[in-house]
């Protein structure tokens, strides 16, 4: 042994003895699993030599690490210090020497020291034991846990640095029950103990097992956030029960999961306890049989399940793993009847956690508990003194402290701060947590020198560790130096760690895991080996929601929080310190981290991400950081099923300070720290603030009464399931008075009684601005309930109380300033002003379910009468009965009821429904009463009042203006009463008609609905009788009484009687009886318009000259017999009359016989059978109606089973209409039904579509079509004719003179009609479609077409007809005189030459007159003219003499000459003369050449080559006679417009030019211009869209003079301006005979309008100036300038902006057909003389309005004017403001007599539904996107 060695021991030796509580320290911190045994009586040197052996033999790093502590610790002289630093630590002879006896590796040890020799206990077999050795060895070993507990615990417990000195100085957290059975789930669950009693009062450590719950699962789960000492209370609680406190428990044990996670091999429950915790003496087996048998006794803690390693689904089977035996432990499969609790970080926690287990949050300190421990942690009085004032005055500070752990770390910075700062300055230092940390460190420093390297070094552990997810460190992880800084200032702490019986090893962890992220963000900030983008990588907010799955842990919750404290400039000194690196180094990284908050701060996070979010932001201390945080906020910021805590709040608090705009908080289910809404005082960016949780409770209530009184913006506060009682209200109460901006107030949900629920009513006239109070799901009685009612009549701001159930809802409204000054000004005139005030204030009341008796109702009845005017009284669904309902429907007369009372399901019985009826009797504004005993139905509707009923009726006069002055006058007074449902039977009926009459003779009685009883005939007919003493009802209903035909005969037999009664609606199959008089259904006056109406409403009618009455029957056979007798009672019936009957079938013989009676019935102006079905004979019983019944105008039965006959008087009758669709006629019917028909003086309309009369059919009744008088449309659609029929139809025509239009389409549409004249036609028009003519029939149509002479137009379109047939039918046709044409429209004309045309031309038999060719749209047009016959014979063989059939088909000139010598039209469209094609070219210059009489000459969008355009030139030149030129849509250029243009000069005799859409070049349009000069006969000029400009319009202007005959001018789309428009309009005056001006698309403005208004020539007919840029003015002079136009037919401005006022006519325009106004921006304002001006053109057809701003207005107008015009056809109001009602209205504008047969209405705010019923009354009402307008005959 070397000398020096021995005696440096000796050194070492001697300076321990004089610290040896230093030693045990150490020795407890190095070997955790030593027992330092104090009663040994050794000697204190050997003592130490034992220790100090035991460290050295525990390993070089570990022996290392103790020398580093001693030199810094201990005041080591320096000559001892050197050796031991120097040399220390080599094995040489020395160490063996010390080590002889000692094992290098110790054995496996006991926990907690205690040295028992171990025993596995998991595979060996149970034996059997006597119970009392049993009871012997369980003690033995209980004992010894108590011991090792005590021990262990006894001294200091686990924390962040050194805690406090005693087991006794622990200051317990905040404790608080959850009725949640997870932290994300709100539902209520079970709960162990008395929560409801605890509430959120601290829970005392006892409450946390109440060992008199009920058997089951017992298991506690502990949440709190990191710091808020959830491992103290653990150890605390082991602590506490080796006292003896805890004495129901005999068995206690303490496991950390992060230890367990270390052990990898399957466990057994016994190897847990025994093994892993503490083993028995012996025989473990015993010792768990015990535990088993008294499991009841037992308590297993596991700490941090949050940290618990959730094995992969993958692999070995885990089902001995620790989460696996805790999980069994939960669910009692393993040691049944024990107690478990088991600490956890809020969040997700594992599956395995039952949901009855329950919930204990850990908040942390209060203010009071910081205090406490302050003062315990302090010493002396006076540092407690300085503490207690720093702590007091740092509002920031004393937030955190509610933070067990952050608390101790406060207190040590401050036991460092305090004497060396002045007072109130040492808390500046400490403003983040980050900075509280930092401030921790700067006490380390020696000599102001900072430990950079030993703080970087434990920064690199903690951050490899946290990647790693490693909290348990071994000796190699820590390098000594590193384990000695930490051992030194208690920032390591070690314990055993024991994962089998045999193997142990030391453990080393931050003191907390907090302080491992803090080292790890200076490590992250200050180390040159992690660049910057690794640094922002770890700036990342964590989700706690998602279920940990893996076996990595989530260990960095704080590391963002602390790299962002550290990015503050606060921090940026000690940065460069710690790295020593320059600032800009340090800066770049530190504004690298606040780049990434500031882009977190903008996106969408969840509830929790956005709290780290803003503690993130506060620990930057950042401004601009917290302003951007702040305006990314939403408008409504909600939080969701998580903790938060005050400091949470805190934060939140401190991002809105820097937020201008107000915000809605909004926490749902969220357990909520009790003091934390005082992190909310002075915040006043929150407008809205919402609670709802069930862990609210009185000290919550308590600390929001601090805090609302000074959110000066708050508006809306919501505590909604709270367990407040009557001492957390109390603190509201005071509070709320004092938030007078409060507007809405819920406390809904918190089980409140009837005191904290009248004290918070009570409270309504101290908040003026508050709208709403809902006190719903709270307890209160009647009583309560009563003296609420008083505080809302009395409560001038309440409007509406709505009680239901548990329903409790206040509804106010605030009065205004301007109102408060009002009733503050003295008015000592007006002596009832409260009085009238009163008046003015209405209140709705609505008092559901709640309980009420007679007694409550009488109570309420005084209290109506002390308050307001009421606007809804709802008391239904109480136990008011018989006698209240009466006493309150007795006071209704008294009570100011605006609207309904409703007595609904109050129990009232038949008896007293006839109480209730003459109790409002005596009420006059009862407007209806609705009893229905079934559904238990009593409502009373009341009217207004009438100054509101004038009101409203006067704002309604602009668009009801027209509407019937009746209605209006009786609407006041009138009521209905509908008694359904109530059981009345025919003996209740007297005494019923008394209770009404008494009504009666008070008040107008407008309805009376009696349906749903059991009156029966007798009843009804009784009730007949006293129909006239209840006065002129409008209807009475009486359907489901029971009732048959005979009751039915006796209602039409009082119709003459009463005279009320004026529609009998009536179905004996649904037994539905409606009596109704003249003021319903479809003739009913416009009483006023509504907005919107059910679908399907009957469409209100204008009063006519008469009202029809009507009787319709549903629903039952009719014999003969009844017919007879119905009719007979009709007769009695005054008319007008319309009978409606419906029967399932309708013999003949009863057809018969009710056709036989209608002479009987003259006032019959309608007979309808709908849906009855009728037998084959019918249709010739109904032609023969008109002998019977000379009245007759339309007859129409359809399929048999709908049959419409409609009457009128002699005067009316034109002509009669017969219609049979669908009647299964056939060609045997045709002779026979003609033959009834041929006896009708006058057909005006034969309708006999879909039947079945083909071909042989159509030839029996052409044979009969000369004896039919008929002068209409003959239709006979859909009757499967073929081309033989046509063919027939064609042959018949010589034989039907009468026949003017023909049209057939055999295709799809199956349409075949024709119409005949009264006289002989000379000019018929047949129209065939479809008709697939094959060559077989080209001779028969030709034989056919010769013989009709008075055919003089014929259609062939798409017939099959292809070019030899065409020569052949053109051929063939001949006549001795008159003229012919053929239109065709097949495939092959598109393709065909003119020279082919040409070629069939010269075939055909007659002289062409007219021809007309269209490429594209495939059509082809001639005109031929028959001579008579000597000069056809010699035409013909001049023809035939030049025609050789053999030769070439081109055409010989003098053929073609003698084809076209009477051709006097031309007209070509689509037509390609190309330059390579001089056949064509030469052809068409030969045509023109040989056409001496062509007078109009057109060729439209062709292509013309500039050659083909001169051999056309050479052509027209020798056209004298041509009197219009048509070369629209062609591309003229300088070289073609020039020949042109010189071929015209010799056309002397050319009134027509259009030129439109040819784009002229300058020269050419100058040569146009040149040209049109010499054309002095030229009646219409039509140039438009040619782009002449205003040189183009100036040059045109200055020749218009010399054309005196211009009749039309159209220059649309040229881009004229003013400057050439004007000169324009001043030309005009020289043309005399001008009729129709076109100069739309221009820019002209009201210059040039006001100068054409001056030179309007008197007779114009069109004039057309759309998109012209005209205002208003322009408009108004143009229309009194056209009042000189008696003429005028057109007038269009449409698109030009006319808002403001639109042009109106004061004088008469007697020929104007149209008006467009489209899209001029018409608002109803500018529109109000529209009316008027429509009124003086009575000839118009269309009024274009679309698109513009009209509204209801202008179609009140609209609908006045309508029936006044005879000849409008179309309305287009398309795309404007008309609502529903504006609808209406025009719709009861058709109704009263128009004839327009479509009014547009597409795009109008108008509802799908309204427009569907519109529609379905009116389909002249279009209210599709296409023009849907009906097609007439």
């Amino acid at each position: 042994m070397d000398s020096e060695s021995l005696q440096l021991w000796a050194w070492l030796v001697s300076l321990l003895s004089k610290n040896s509580e230093w030693l045990s320290a150490k020795v407890r911190f190095y070997l955790p699993t030593m027992d330092l045994d104090c009663s040994n009586t050794a000697p204190e040197t050997e003592v130490i030599h034992h220790r100090l052996r035991r460290l050295y033999t525990q390993g070089l790093a570990t022996w290392q690490s103790f020398i580093y502590s001693l030199c810094m610790e201990l005041d080591v002289p320096l000559e001892l210090e050197v050796p031991l630093l120097s040399i220390w630590g080599q094995k040489d002879e020395f160490s063996k020497q010390i080590g002889d006896g000692e094992d290098s590796h110790p054995g496996p040890l006991q926990h907690h020291g205690i040295k028992r020799p171990s025993q596995s206990c998991g595979s060996s077999p149970r034996r059997k034991h006597c119970r009392k050795q049993q009871l012997e060895l369980a003690k033995k070993y209980l004992k010894l846990l108590k011991t090792s507990a005590r021990q262990y615990h006894g001294g200091e417990c686990p924390g962040a640095g050194h805690t406090q000195a005693s087991p006794q100085a622990y200051i317990p957290p905040i404790l608080q029950w959850s009725r949640a059975t997870a932290p994300l789930d709100a539902q209520e669950g079970a709960t162990i103990g008395d929560p409801d009693a605890t509430d959120d009062i601290d829970v005392s450590i006892q409450d946390l097992f109440n060992v008199k719950a009920p058997k089951g699962l017992r298991v506690t789960v502990l949440l709190g956030k990191a710091g808020m000492g959830k491992t103290t209370l653990a150890h605390r609680l082991c602590w506490r029960w080796a006292d003896g406190q805890l004495d129901h428990f005999q068995a206690l044990f303490l496991f950390e999961f992060r230890r367990l996670n270390m052990v990898t091999h399957m466990l057994t429950l016994p190897q847990l306890l025994f093994d892993l915790y503490l083993s028995p003496e012996s025989d473990p087996d015993a010792v768990f049989q015990y535990l088993e048998e008294n499991a009841h006794q037992v308590l297993l803690i596991f700490d941090g399940l949050d940290e618990a390693l959730r094995a992969s689904s993958e692999g070995a089977d885990n089902a001995g793993s620790a989460l696996n035996l805790f999980s069994d432990l939960c669910r009692g499969t393993l040691l049944p009847g024990c107690w478990v609790m088991a600490t956890s970080r809020p969040g997700k926690l594992p599956a395995c956690v039952p949901t009855e287990a329950a919930m204990v949050y850990m908040w942390g300190f209060d203010g009071l508990r910081v205090e406490k421990y302050i003062s315990h942690f302090f010493s002396d009085l006076l540092s407690q003194e300085l503490a207690l004032a720093e702590m007091r005055t740092n509002d920031r500070l004393r937030g955190m402290c509610g933070v067990p752990a952050l608390c101790h770390v406060a207190c040590f910075c401050l036991g460092h701060l305090l004497p060396r700062s002045p007072p109130g300055q040492s808390t500046a230092l400490l403003p983040t947590v980050t900075q509280l940390y930092l401030q921790m460190v700067e006490t380390f420093s020696h000599n102001g020198t900072l430990p950079a390297t030993s703080l970087l070094g434990l920064g690199k552990v903690a951050f490899v560790g946290l990647n790693t997810g490693k909290v348990i460190f071994s000796v190699e992880d820590i390098p000594p130096p590193l384990m000695a800084f930490g051992a030194v200032h208690s920032l390591l702490t070690s314990f055993c760690i024991r994962t089998s019986p045999e193997q142990q090893e030391i453990g080393y962890a931050f003191t907390h895991l907090s302080l491992q992220e803090f080292f790890a963000a200076l490590h992250l900030m200050a180390s040159d080996t992690i660049d910057k983008d690794t640094l922002t990588y770890y700036v990342t907010l964590n989700s706690h929601w998602v279920l940990r799955t893996k076996s990595r842990l989530g260990l960095s919750d704080h590391l963002p929080t602390f790299l962002a404290g550290l990015a503050s400039h606060t921090c940026h000194a000690f940065l460069c310190r710690l790295a020593q690196r320059d600032e800009a180094w340090v800066g770049s990284r530190q504004a690298a981290v606040v780049q990434v908050l500031r882009k977190l701060a903008n996106r969408r996070l969840t509830g929790p991400k956005m709290i780290e979010l803003y503690h993130c932001v506060a620990e930057t201390q950042e401004p601009e950081l917290a302003r951007c945080t702040a305006q990314s906020l939403p408008f409504r910021l909600s939080f969701h099923n998580f903790p938060l805590t005050h400091e949470d709040l805190a934060v939140l608090a401190n991002v809105l300070e820097h937020r201008a705009a107000p915000i809605h908080l909004d926490f749902d289910g969220c357990p909520l720290e009790p003091r934390c809404p005082e992190a909310l005082i002075g915040c006043g960016q929150v407008e809205n603030l919402s609670f709802k949780s069930r862990k609210c409770g009185d000290a919550f209530a308590e600390a929001l009464g601090r805090s609302l009184p000074t959110m000066g913006s708050l508006k809306m506060l919501g505590l909604t399931g709270s367990k407040i009682t009557a001492r957390g209200i109390s603190h509201l109460v005071q509070a709320l008075p004092l938030c007078s901006q409060l507007e809405e107030l819920s406390l809904h949900d918190n089980q409140l009684k009837d005191p904290e629920v009248l004290s918070l009513v009570e409270l309504l006239p101290c908040l003026p601005k508050l709208q709403k109070l809902d006190l719903s799901r709270n307890n209160f009685s009647v009583s309560t309930l009563l003296s609420s009612v008083k505080v809302a009549i009395t409560c001038p701001t309440v409007r509406k109380l709505q009680v239901r159930e548990s329903d409790f809802v206040f509804l106010l409204s605030p009065i205004t300033e301007t109102a408060v000054q009002q009733s503050e000004a003295p008015n000592l005139q007006d002596k009832d002003s409260p009085k009238k005030e009163g008046q003015s204030r209405s209140l709705e009341l609505r008092l559901r379910k709640c309980q009420l008796r007679v007694h409550d109702a009488e109570a309420l009845v005084e209290l109506f009468q002390k308050g307001p005017r009421l606007e809804e009284v709802d008391l239904s669904g109480n136990r008011l009965e018989d006698e209240g309902c009466r006493l309150v429907a007795e006071a209704a007369s008294q009570l100011q009821i605006a609207q309904k009372l409703d007595l609904s399901d109050n129990g009232l019985s038949k008896t007293g429904v006839t109480y209730v009826v003459r109790a409002v009797s005596t009420c006059g504004t009862l407007q209806e009463l609705h009893i229905s005993l079934q559904s238990n139905t009593v409502v009373l509707t009341f009217a207004q009042e009438p100054r509101k009923q004038e009101r409203s009726r006067r704002s309604a006069v602009p668009l009801t203006s027209f509407a019937s002055p009746v209605a209006s006058e009786t609407s006041q007074s009138s009521r209905r009463i509908r008694l359904t449902h109530c059981g009345f039977l025919a003996k209740h009926t007297e005494r019923l008609c008394g209770a009404l009459r008494a009504n009666f003779q008070l008040h107008h009685l407008d309805h009376l609905d009696l349906s749903d009883n059991s009156l029966g005939d007798k009843g009804v007919a009784l009730l007949a009788q006293l129909l006239p003493g209840l006065g002129p009802l409008q209807s009475l209903n009486l359907s489901r009484n029971g009732v048959s035909l005979d009751a039915v005969f006796g209602l039409i037999e009082c119709m003459p009687s009463v005279q009320w009664v004026f529609h009998l609606d009536v179905s004996l199959e649904s037994d539905h009886i409606l009596l109704q008089g003249a003021g319903t259904g479809r003739d009913a006056p416009a009483g006023r318009c509504e907005p919107e109406f059910p679908a399907g409403a009957p469409l209100l009618a204008f009063g006519p000259h008469y009202t029809s009455r009507s009787f319709r029957l549903r629903g039952c056979q009719l014999e003969p017999l009844s017919i007879t007798c119905l009719c007979a009672t009709l007769e009695k019936c005054p008319g007008p009359l319309e009978v409606h009957l419906s029967c399932k079938t309708l013999s003949d013989e009863s057809l018969k016989t009710l056709l036989q009676h209608l002479p009987q019935l003259p006032q019959l102006r309608l007979l309808q059978l709908s849906h009855t079905v009728l037998s084959s004979r019918s249709p010739f019983l109904l032609a023969d109606v008109f002998n019977l019944c000379p009245g007759v105008q339309k007859v129409n039965l359809r399929s048999l089973c709908h049959a419409v006959l409609h009457f009128g008087s002699k005067e009316e009758q034109e002509g009669v209409c017969f219609g049979f669709p669908g009647c299964s006629l056939s060609g045997e019917h045709m002779e026979p039904l003609c033959g009834v028909l041929s006896g009708c003086k006058a057909l005006s309309q034969l309708d006999l579509t879909n039947n079945l009369l083909d071909d042989n059919g159509l030839r029996c009744l052409l044979e009969c079509l000369p004896r039919l008088p008929i002068c209409g449309w003959l239709d006979l659609s859909h009757n499967r004719i073929s081309q033989e029929g046509v063919l027939c139809l064609l042959e018949a025509l010589p034989s039907c003179p009468r026949v003017c239009e023909i049209s057939v389409s055999l295709d799809s549409e199956q349409n075949f009609r024709i119409r005949l004249s009264k006289e002989e036609e000379a000019g018929t028009k047949l129209r065939m479609c479809e008709c697939s003519f094959g060559p077989e029939h080209v001779s028969r149509m030709a034989s056919s077409l010769s013989q009709a002479r008075q055919l003089t137009e014929l259609t062939l379109t798409r017939c099959h007809l292809d070019l030899p047939q065409l020569t052949n039918l053109l051929n063939l046709v001949t006549r001795p005189a008159g003229l012919l044409g053929l239109r065709l429209e097949e495939p092959w004309v598109g393709h065909i030459s003119l020279l082919t045309v040409m070629d069939v031309c010269a075939q055909a038999s007659g002289c062409l007159t007219e021809l007309s060719l269209s490429e594209t749209q495939r059509q082809l047009w001639l005109r031929l003219e028959f001579r008579h016959q000597e000069d056809s014979s010699e035409f013909m063989a001049s023809r035939l003499a030049h025609c050789d059939p053999g030769a070439d088909h081109s055409l010989p000139k003098r053929q073609l000459k003698e084809t076209c010598a009477r051709l006097q039209q031309l007209s070509l469209s689509q037509v390609n003369f190309k330059d390579d094609d001089d056949a064509r070219s030469g052809l068409l210059q030969n045509l023109l050449l040989s056409s001496s009489e062509l007078k109009s000459f057109r060729m439209t969008s062709s292509c013309v080559s500039t050659e083909s355009l001169t051999h056309l030139a050479s052509g027209l030149r020798h056209c004298h006679h041509l009197e219009e030129l048509d070369f629209s849509n062609n591309h003229l250029y300088e070289e073609n417009i020039e020949p042109l243009m010189a071929a015209l000069q010799g056309t002397c005799k050319l009134k027509r030019l259009h030129l439109s859409h040819s784009p002229l070049e300058a020269s050419s349009l100058a040569l146009l211009i040149q040209g049109l000069s010499h054309m002095t006969l030229l009646q219409h000029l039509c140039l438009r869209h040619n782009q002449i400009g205003d040189a183009g319009s100036q040059n045109l202007a200055a020749i218009l003079p010399g054309l005196p005959g211009l009749r039309k001018l159209d220059l649309s789309g040229n881009s004229i301006g003013p400057a050439g428009g004007e000169p324009l309009a001043k030309s005009l005056i020289h043309c005399k005979c001008l009729e129709e001006i076109i100069l739309g698309n221009n820019a002209l403005g009201d210059p040039t309008v006001l100068g054409l208004a001056q030179r309007l020539p008197p007779q114009l007919r069109v004039l057309r100036l759309p998109s012209s840029h005209l205002g208003p003015e322009g408009a108004l002079c143009l229309a009194r300038a056209l009042e000189r136009c008696p003429r005028l037919e057109e007038f269009s401005l449409a698109e030009n902006n006319l808002a403001g006022s639109v042009p109106h006519f004061c004088k008469s325009l007697p020929l104007l057909r149209q008006i467009d106004l489209i899209s001029c921006k018409i608002d109803d304002q500018a529109a109000k003389h529209l009316a008027t001006s429509l009124m003086l053109c009575p000839a118009l057809e269309e009024i274009l309005l679309s698109w513009n701003l009209l509204g209801d207005e202008v179609a009140a107008e609209l609908a006045q004017v309508l029936p006044q015009m005879g000849q409008l056809k179309r309305v287009d109001l398309e795309k404007n403001r008309i609502t529903a009602c504006g609808a209406q209205l025009l719709a009861q504008g058709l109704v009263q007599g128009s004839c327009v047969p479509v009014i547009r209405l597409w795009n109008n705010p108008i509802p799908a539904h309204v427009a569907q019923s519109l529609q379905r009354q009116d389909p002249r009402l279009d209210f599709a996107f296409f023009d849907q307008q009906p097609q007439t005959l």
